[in-house]
């Protein structure tokens, strides 16, 4: 996996009710069956659930992602960018925050659904080592399409300094 450094106009932080208007833009432009503005503040300071928003040039919300941390088991939920700010490496930088997020807290594996059809997904999911080791036909409509199950084995939380997340 490349290494990609941060720009200097990008945080990374824990999504506050005032972010949600901005996610939900985000993700009506990314999902075809987006979640709607009360889920994203029913998982606000619920427990076992990361919230993060991904800012640039100031408060801009480019990019946010879910994870559901149980024991030793994580399921990223959501992760998205912002149609103009994909494929600039920010992706990248997201999905790596969110899996150190999940190792300092214990999770072992992460599982993921993708569209079977969603390349660009596909190839970030495994550069970061998800595999495939499942298949939910017809789990997606408007179109109709499987869902692959992917999953990454995280190992040993790291407790290295210099392995921090990205963070502001």
């Amino acid at each position: 996996m490349e290494d990609v450094s941060p720009p200097h106009d990008v945080r990374i932080r824990e999504l506050r009710e005032a972010d949600i208007e901005e996610v939900v833009r985000i993700e009506r432009e990314a999902f075809t069956t987006p979640w709607q503005p009360a889920t994203f503040a029913g998982l606000i300071e619920r427990d076992g659930v990361e919230l993060v928003v991904m800012t640039k040039s100031g408060e801009a919300v480019v990019g946010y992602a879910v994870l559901w941390c149980v024991l030793d088991q994580g399921e990223l939920a959501n992760i998205a960018i912002a149609p103009a700010h994909r494929r600039t490496g920010l992706g990248t930088l997201l999905l790596r925050h969110v899996l150190d997020v999940a190792r300092r807290r214990g999770v072992a594996r992460v599982f993921l659904e993708v569209r079977a059809s969603n390349r660009a997904a596909l190839d970030l999911y495994a550069r970061f080592g998800f595999e495939e080791v499942g298949r939910r036909k017809g789990y997606y409509e408007q179109p109709r399409e499987d869902a692959l199950v992917l999953r990454a084995e995280l190992g040993v939380p790291s407790d290295h300094p210099g392995d921090r997340p990205l963070a502001s």
